[in-house]
């Protein structure tokens, strides 16, 4: 017989334990409360009697307690129960050493591998990762309920960002009104910070901006250079009046002062760039920052945009010197380009722009694509307009701006009557369900699949509430940079942050993973076969959507179906699978799931086609979705990169290619790191395999990652093949 422990293991039935337990009992009554020996084998041989290949220790114990009852030990039972009681706290009240002390000897699998942009070894990184296990182990004991850290722990559902969880005023990601600080001045750590008067301060400010933010949240956050492009103008105008007082002639003046400008934007996005990558958030790493590069989003200053866009592709291609002085590719920022009717098409203003977006994505895998055709079809605000807008970094969308009506809720200052408005809203957060595991538990039968689905559905909505309401008791002073000085809002003092949880002001997310493997298993097919495999997977997709909406229509809070980017959860995603069902060929027979609504990474299929296909479910994922495609190294086919760019405009909303950028110091290699059959990351020219010499940069669920992966991660890496094939035929 196996019992089942409380962490889901199985053990063998071990009596000598129930043995111990009644025994420890007995020392705490008087002789005559005791339990006889006969009594205890009795107890022992009925629970072997009950033939059951497993069985739960909570059962055991209850039947413990019951016999001791109907023997008239009632002391005894009492005794037994306390035993039970503290028992589980000592279980309880230690749960964090063995993680720690394993985290700071570089032991720990999870924490060495949790975040491909985060280098355990790193003190500033360990402080947030102590402070991440402390927080875990008081959001499983006192803050959640045990179904759902049940439910977490066996992969039914996942808790997002528990390690951040503790504190009540950290929420997810956002996107960043960066107008409203910058031109109406802001205040960092006490400090106010005046509107700049040119671009080289403005960009500094900032990178100062983006640091305070990340480090006032767990998730990432978008600037658009929009923003900066009037200082672009202020600094012109500087250098104009400058060369005018020496007297100069007026063509003089506008040539040198021309120059003088694009050597600043030069200079600015430099500062930028080198911040940005270099400065260390309290999350110990970089800010996980977007940057969107729009150039429709302004009609006075495009001009101006322009000219920072085209300096921002120019600096990323070079890329950023390793500790060797070659140029790598870096991880942030996360560019977002635009594609519109002003840069599609070769006669198209800015054409150039997107020639070198494309030279850019060919040798450093960014950027990604928004397209703004698209995009306005499918996001349609109150006003019945459709808009375009980033994502709050890796694949985040806000749904459309429905707080129009609401007035000024956030008290921006450069809020705009009757307009959408997107910059300084945010997510509240994430809870993922795990539909492999609904179709696994249903054995196939699509009556109890839809039933199994349903209440998984309403746990992850429990478990979205609690996240909801522990945000809600949050005031703005526990983030001043956030709630009072422009970020997201300018509340005053103590006020509360929770009108901005309501109305569709912000967004909460029901996130999804293994799309693919479900429908495999209960159909037999992929999605991907338009037909029975696609029909089934849209049903899925829509019964999420139709929660979500009947969850906001009594909520009034924005539920939003999010194609979740899980990293190191779809490698635990898959042990929990396998260790609750066994080994099920082409379902759990691999160390990963699949993320979101993907084709899984092995199917072979074009790119052109998994782009239109992908396209009709991330519809259906309106709080979150980016699809890709693998490609090999494109740098000498740039004509290919565009058709693709061209594509997505025409057929999807937000897409990337995934390039190989890769270099090795021992030997100066200079491109793609292989993965062996163990899973060991190589270079092929002289076989080093020091992690600490290899600069290696791969996509990981929509943004780049530069500190490896865990065996999961790292075998879908290697799983993945191209989508396109380069051939010249």
């Amino acid at each position: 017989m196996q019992v089942i422990k409380r962490n889901g293991t199985f053990a063998d039935f071990d009596q000598t334990k129930i043995e111990n337990a009644i025994s420890k009992a007995n020392n705490e009554v008087s002789k005559n409360e005791r339990a006889t020996k006969e009594e205890i084998k009795q107890i022992i041989k009925e629970i072997v009697g009950m033939n059951k290949k497993r069985i739960l220790v909570e059962d055991i114990q209850d039947y413990i307690e019951e016999k001791l009852m109907e023997f008239g030990h009632y002391e005894l039972a009492k005794r037994y129960i306390i035993y039970r009681y503290n028992r589980a706290l000592i279980r309880k009240a230690n749960t964090t050493d063995q993680s720690i002390k394993e985290l700071i000897d570089g032991e720990n699998e999870y924490w060495n591998t949790e975040n491909s942009n985060k280098n355990s070894r790193i003190v500033t990184t360990q402080r947030d990762y102590l402070a991440g296990i402390t927080s875990t182990d008081i959001t499983r004991r006192f803050l959640l309920p045990e179904d759902v850290v049940k439910a977490h722990d066996e992969g039914i559902i996942h808790f997002h960002d528990a390690d951040y969880f503790a504190q009540n005023a950290l929420h997810n990601c956002d996107l960043i009104n960066l107008e409203d600080m910058l031109q109406n001045g802001t205040n960092i750590n006490g400090v106010m910070i005046e509107k700049p008067h040119k671009f080289l301060t403005a960009m500094t400010i900032a990178t100062q901006i983006i640091t305070a933010v990340s480090s006032s949240q767990y998730g990432g956050a978008t600037v658009t250079m929009t923003h900066l492009a009037p200082f672009v103008r202020d600094s012109y105008k500087k250098y104009l009046d400058v060369y005018r007082k020496r007297g100069l002639s007026e063509e003089q003046c506008k040539k040198f002062a021309e120059e003088d400008v694009r050597k600043e934007v030069h200079d600015g996005v430099q500062t930028f760039q080198y911040q940005v990558n270099s400065m260390t958030t309290t999350n110990g790493q970089a800010p996980f920052i977007s940057v969107c590069l729009y150039i429709g989003e302004t009609k006075e200053y495009k001009e101006e945009l322009a000219l920072i866009i085209e300096e921002v592709l120019k600096q990323r291609i070079e890329g950023m010197k390793n500790e060797k002085g070659v140029f790598i590719t870096p991880a942030f920022p996360k560019l977002l380009y635009v594609l519109e009717e002003d840069n599609i098409h070769k006669d198209s203003k800015y054409w150039y722009l997107t020639e070198l977006a494309a030279k850019c994505t060919a040798k450093r895998m960014v950027p990604d694509y928004i397209s703004e055709k698209m995009m306005r079809k499918l996001k349609i605000n109150e006003n019945g307009e459709g808009d375009c807008y980033p994502c709050m970094g890796c694949r985040s969308f806000l749904t459309p701006d429905r707080t129009i009506s609401k007035g000024n809720i956030a008290k921006a200052k450069n809020y705009v009557e009757g307009k959408p408005k997107y910059y300084g809203r945010f997510n509240q957060g994430v809870v993922t369900i795990n539909l492999v595991d609904v179709a696994l538990s249903s054995e196939g039968d699509f009556d109890k699949f839809w039933k199994i689905y349903e209440e998984r559905l309403e746990l992850c909505h429990k478990a979205l509430k609690i996240r909801h309401e522990r945000l809600a008791h949050a005031t703005s002073d526990v983030a001043p940079i956030l709630w009072q000085h422009g970020a997201l809002a300018r509340l005053g003092k103590g006020e509360s942050i929770h009108p901005l949880l309501h109305g569709g002001y912000s967004t909460i997310s029901l996130g999804y993973a293994g799309l693919y493997e479900c429908v495999k298993y209960m159909t037999g097919k992929s999605h991907t076969d338009n037909g029975e495999g696609k029909a089934f997977a849209l049903e899925v997709m829509q019964k999420m959507n139709d929660k979500c909406k009947e969850w906001k229509a009594t909520e009034d809070i924005d539920y939003s179906v999010y194609g979740t980017p899980i990293e190191s959860t779809t490698y635990k995603f898959a042990k929990c699978l396998k260790k609750r069902f066994g080994t099920i060929e082409g379902i759990t027979d691999r160390g990963y799931i699949t993320n979101s609504y993907h084709v899984p990474v092995f199917e072979e299929i074009d790119a052109f086609t998994k782009l239109k296909l992908e396209s009709e479910f991330q519809v259906l994922s309106p709080g979150g979705a980016i699809s890709y495609i693998e490609t090999p190294n494109l740098q000498n086919n740039i004509e290919v990169v565009i058709q693709v760019m061209q594509f997505i405009y025409d057929n999807i909303m937000y897409a990337e290619l995934n390039t190989k950028s890769d270099y090795c110091q021992k030997c100066g290699f200079d491109g793609e790191i292989l993965i062996d059959e163990n899973l060991e990351w190589y270079c092929p020219n002289c076989g080093n395999r020091d992690h600490s010499t290899l600069n290696v940069a791969r996509r990981t669920c929509g943004y780049i990652g530069t500190n490896f992966w865990n065996k999961g991660r790292t075998q879908e890496i290697k799983e993945r093949v191209l989508h396109i094939d380069n051939k010249d035929d």
